[in-house]
């Protein structure tokens, strides 16, 4: 892998990151800000969590929960991550053996590449992707290998993917609920995964963060409901994502014992051990499953709002069937870049969004830009309202 030297008088480092720069959710944030607008830009909500939520953790905060929990999280909240996928996807995960509480979902996944991949193994990465993937993999010594998506649903290219794998494959990354697409797996696509990794050590990441959060009577079908790739695969969730409480950094983890176990060896030297008052106050809230189980209309509500205001203007709207992040076209509107038409956005009329090219190893042409919906009704509204103008 090649390493930049950064240089300061005599001093230098060979960088392992040396054409990663800084996140375009990070640039568009502080472009919102310097810009006074309102930020659709990056994927957190704009409204609190849950008081209940709040009251809890201040309630084992006073209990005296402040010291390091298990390595593995603390036992109540495996419980509780336990049952609900068990009823959720029909699979029991062992608390004590096949459950890891994370530092947030980012942490998880890093934590999972590092786990699987070495110097010189290829991973297949879907894109448009995430951000956090591809740092991961070349941090490990892995070699990124990219498929696209299939617009203007985003649906996997399988003969793609088939044609990617080599004997150096090791692992592939998924995420459905897609960001920043909005699309889902299905269950055709499941069944093509099975196929295509059976007789291999190929392992899987299922980036599952929006789970509950998937719109119109759609189900979100998680890698853990497959006998056949339950067994290869470590499946990631967020409660940040799920309890509006992004800045809390808590995530989880399920996979089967023999991929735990290596895990929680990479987990124990990240970050040890996660938060321990929240994990107790989460143990307690999780027990309640409206928390979680309604919040597919909570977010539809605000797709929907968001996407009546916009429709009849000349953006173009594309599928969201899940997640909080809405695509739009604006191929009627501007020949900018996508990059600039942000930036544009931002500047000139007061709402910061996200280009779709860094979602792309190579960029983009494609005039679309992503919006997060995950705020406040009277704030999409005025957002809705001045793009429809446009």
């Amino acid at each position: 892998m090649a390493m930049a030297t950064i240089t300061k008088n005599n001093m230098h480092i060979k960088s392992k990151l040396p054409d990663i720069g800084t996140s375009i959710f990070t640039i568009m944030s502080k472009m919102a800000l310097d810009y006074n607008a309102i930020n659709l830009a990056q994927g957190f909500p704009d409204f609190n969590c849950s008081d209940e939520l709040i009251k809890l953790v201040n309630h084992y905060q006073k209990k005296g929960f402040n010291q390091y929990a298990p390595v593995a999280g603390v036992p109540p909240l495996r419980e509780q991550i336990s049952l609900k996928m068990k009823k959720l996807y029909s699979r029991l995960y062992n608390k004590e053996s096949e459950i890891t509480v994370t530092a947030g979902a980012t942490q998880a996944i890093y934590t999972a590449i590092t786990t699987v991949v070495k110097p010189g193994d290829e991973v297949i990465i879907l894109e448009p992707a995430y951000d956090s993937y591809v740092p991961g993999v070349k941090a490990s010594g892995g070699i990124p290998v990219f498929v696209k998506l299939v617009p203007p649903d985003y649906s996997y290219d399988w003969d793609a993917i088939l044609k990617s794998i080599t004997d150096k494959t090791t692992l592939i990354i998924l995420n459905s609920p897609h960001n920043p697409t909005g699309s889902l797996i299905t269950r055709d696509d499941i069944l093509q995964l099975e196929e295509l990794t059976k007789n291999t050590d190929i392992k899987i990441i299922s980036d599952e963060v929006y789970e509950h959060i998937v719109f119109d009577w759609e189900e979100h079908i998680s890698l853990a409901s497959s006998d056949k790739l339950a067994e290869r695969s470590f499946v990631i969730s967020s409660f940040g994502k799920t309890f509006h409480a992004t800045g809390w950094k808590m995530g989880y983890c399920a996979a089967p014992e023999y991929l735990m176990k290596e895990f929680r060896k990479m987990h124990q030297f990240i970050v040890f051990s996660s938060n321990t008052p929240i994990q107790y106050a989460y143990a307690d809230y999780m027990k309640d499953e409206s928390h979680y189980l309604h919040l597919n209309d909570f977010y539809q509500h605000k797709r929907d709002i968001f996407r009546n205001k916009i429709e009849g203007s000349k953006f173009k709207l594309m599928s969201c069937k899940g997640t909080y992040f809405q695509l739009f076209g604006y191929d009627g509107i501007s020949d900018l870049n996508d990059r600039e038409f942000s930036e544009y956005l931002t500047k000139e009329k007061g709402i910061a969004v996200i280009p779709l090219s860094p979602f792309y190893n190579e960029g983009s042409i494609e005039h679309i830009i992503r919006v997060c919906f995950a705020k406040q009704d009277d704030v999409l509204i005025k957002a809705a309202e001045t793009l429809a103008k446009l």
